[in-house]
């Protein structure tokens, strides 16, 4: 029995973790209130590295950390140190958050022991396995990225005490919002335990997105108070509204950082084989954080393996994002697609059936790889969001690479033969300009983050329509609102898969900060109260039509051939007089505008007419006897024989006329 991390029976608790190379291991036993050391037991080898031990008389709630001994080298990759306290790889509950100290980095001959500044990992049975259910999201369904508690702080429905929690997803108002908006699943940053990193806390600052993680199972007391109950409870009240969950998880580093970084968890049990090192004996670093994971080694493997069948049979949940994905397919530090672990997690009977999402870059030799995973791994992909960014900024030459992106992106995921889009288009994420701010700054603003506006990238594909930020001028304002509309409905008009970040469709803005993670204030606390609620409307209108229009979301490639039997293409695309796109057309600098019609022409086609041109202009569009174009969203105003102003889409549906003249509905 080598099952790692704290088991509970009914009079007992077995103890076991994993070392290759550590001499000696303990755990400590604390008392409840985790405070006080009361005994110290020393783990006896169990073969294949395993060290475990069986503790008579201990039961559900004991709070308890490891402790390992062996050579003190550094520079070689060992960090033996039994004063420090170490977290369990493999713990499932906290007593309380991380917070980071300075001594958590004390070297050896310190003497600091560290077991005051750690939480202590709690042992309890697991609840009874969740009976196995399909997941609700399927692959061209709407994304819903969001941060539990920027997104609920302010929520002025949700009660006070609940703010900021798993729990308030659960809420009947955020239930509400999320079907008005069509959502198929949310996409939760992570909301397992995380540590600020060690330059924030002399800066007034703490991290707000998560992505800085301790161990890999146990959920911050902070998000989820309540634990893995409060977790599977929130997925099955979101799962019966018709809301799948998805779990943002980082495997590819960990809080434990550089040579400078504290020691917590997997360095002080073995660094050798659960990060990845250079040859000459430092620690790699594909992440941008200090280290990297070894997720080429069978015991790292395997336990990622196990925490995503832990969320799946405890919580539910319908599948995960994984940050920096290239890291879990590098073997010997090159990216592979067929790695044993992303294999491994494709082919896995309890994980075979989730939905897979892969952020398809790192910051190591050979790091982008989109287009690269293989299925079922679906991608992030930010040569749509690109694209989409060039085309309404008004640069030159862009309506080729719009159609592109409407059409699937066939360049970047039809590259092996693959009739389906593999990706998930986004306009803005977490990582980045809010959907706002895009229209408003020109360039990022991020001097709150107390690095004097260094960090962040510089390239935004971002335009500010004159002003820098914001502005009383009612012209911009105007302008800026028909822009964040026209980037809404180029996302919901496209081919596949599409996320959106939570408050983009109210107008949300971060005043220009693109890297937001240590800004746990207003400054990413999402205001319900002054949200654009026009704007809100216009996105839930988008949803309906494209839910209502199926075409959208499916997940096939557009390629103007035809899609069945009937030799009817599958898109057609128009100039705005109604005549075929040509080459001269298609390699036109100047060309802002074109038309997309797809659909079945047996019950009618949607037209999706783009105007990214500054003026106005009459679209026409082809006419068939037996049917008339009608507009696709109720509330919008369209007549084919008014000018569609400039900045500006709309869309048409074809419809049948019936003999009496009545419009057969949708």
């Amino acid at each position: 029995m080598n099952q790692l991390g704290a088991t509970v029976t009914d009079n007992s608790v077995r103890f076991a973790v994993w070392s290759s190379s550590a001499r000696r291991l303990w755990v400590s036993i604390f008392d409840r209130g985790g405070a006080r050391e009361v005994e110290r037991l020393e783990l006896k080898p169990q073969g294949d590295s395993v060290h475990a031990l069986f503790v008579p008389g201990l039961a559900s709630g004991a709070c308890y950390g490891f402790r390992a001994d062996g050579d003190y080298a550094p520079e070689r990759g060992l960090w033996f140190d039994p004063n420090k306290l170490l977290a369990d790889p493999y713990a499932v509950e906290i007593d309380r958050p991380y917070q980071y100290h300075w001594r958590l980095a004390a070297k050896r001959n310190e003497g600091v022991d560290t077991a005051p500044l750690m939480p202590k990992a709690i042992a309890r049975p697991l609840p009874k396995p969740l009976p196995s259910k399909p997941p609700l999201f399927q692959p061209g369904g709407i994304i819903y990225e969001l941060n539990v508690r920027s997104f609920t702080k302010l929520h002025p429905d949700i009660p006070e005490a609940q703010r900021g929690t798993v729990a308030a997803l659960a809420h009947p108002a955020v239930i509400g919002h999320l079907k008005r908006l069509g959502v198929s699943a949310v996409e939760l940053m992570p909301i397992t335990a995380s540590i600020d990193e060690r330059h924030l806390p002399p800066l007034g600052l703490s991290n707000a997105w998560g992505y800085n993680p301790v161990t890999f199972m146990a959920l911050d007391p902070r998000l989820a108070p309540g634990g893995l109950t409060e977790l599977r409870d929130t997925v099955a009240a979101l799962r019966k509204a018709g809301i799948g969950t998805i779990l943002d998880l980082v495997f590819n580093h960990t809080a434990e950082s550089d040579g400078l970084g504290p020691t917590l968890s997997l360095r002080g049990l073995d660094e050798q084989a659960y990060y990845r090192h250079l040859p000459d004996g430092r620690l790699a670093n594909d992440t941008g954080t200090g280290n990297t994971v070894a997720c080429d080694h069978p015991v790292v493997r395997d336990m990622v393996l196990d925490t995503l069948r832990h969320f799946v049979r405890f919580a539910g949940v319908d599948g995960f994002r994984f940050d920096l994905a290239p890291v879990l397919g590098r073997v010997g530090g090159a990216f592979d697609p067929e790695a044993p672990l992303l294999q491994a997690i494709a082919a896995d009977p309890a994980l075979a059936d989730r939905v897979l999402i892969a952020e398809p870059w790192d910051i190591g030799p050979g790091g982008y790889q989109l287009g690269n995973f293989r299925p079922p791994y679906l991608e992030w992909n930010d040569r749509y969001r690109d694209d989409v960014r060039r085309f309404w900024r008004g640069d030159a030459g862009g309506v080729g690479a719009l159609a592109t992106r409407l059409a699937g992106s066939a360049d970047v995921f039809g590259r092996a033969g693959q009739p389906v889009s593999r990706g998930v288009n986004f306009i803005a994420a977490h990582d980045g300009m809010t959907l706002a701010d895009i229209v408003t700054y020109e360039r990022k603003h991020n001097t709150a983050n107390g690095e004097q506006n260094r960090d962040g990238h510089d390239d935004n594909l971002s335009w500010n329509n004159g002003v820098e930020g914001e502005t009383d001028d009612a012209e911009i304002v105007k302008a800026r609102f028909g822009d964040q509309r026209a980037l809404l409905a180029t996302l919901f008009a496209s081919r596949g898969t599409i996320m959106l970040t939570a408050g983009d469709e109210f107008g949300r803005s971060q005043k220009g900060n693109n890297n937001a993670y240590a800004q746990d204030n207003a400054i990413t606390w999402l205001d319900w109260a002054g949200r654009d609620e026009a704007l809100e409307r216009y996105t839930s209108a988008l949803s309906a039509m494209r839910r209502a229009f199926p075409a959208l979301s499916d997940t096939h490639f557009l390629t103007g051939e035809p899609s069945d039997a009937s030799a009817i293409p599958d898109v057609e695309w128009l100039t705005e007089t109604g005549a075929p796109l040509g080459e001269a057309e298609w390699n036109d600098p100047g060309r802002h505008r074109l038309a997309m019609m797809i659909g079945d022409r047996g019950e009618g086609r949607l037209a999706v007419m783009v105007n990214g041109d500054r003026r106005q202009c009459v679209f026409t569009l082809p006419a068939r006897d037996g049917f008339e174009w009608r507009p696709a969203i109720e509330t919008q105003e369209v007549d084919l024989a008014r000018p569609l102003p400039g900045r500006s889409m709309n869309f048409m549906i074809e419809r049948r006329v019936t003999k009496a003249g009545a419009r057969k509905g949708l």
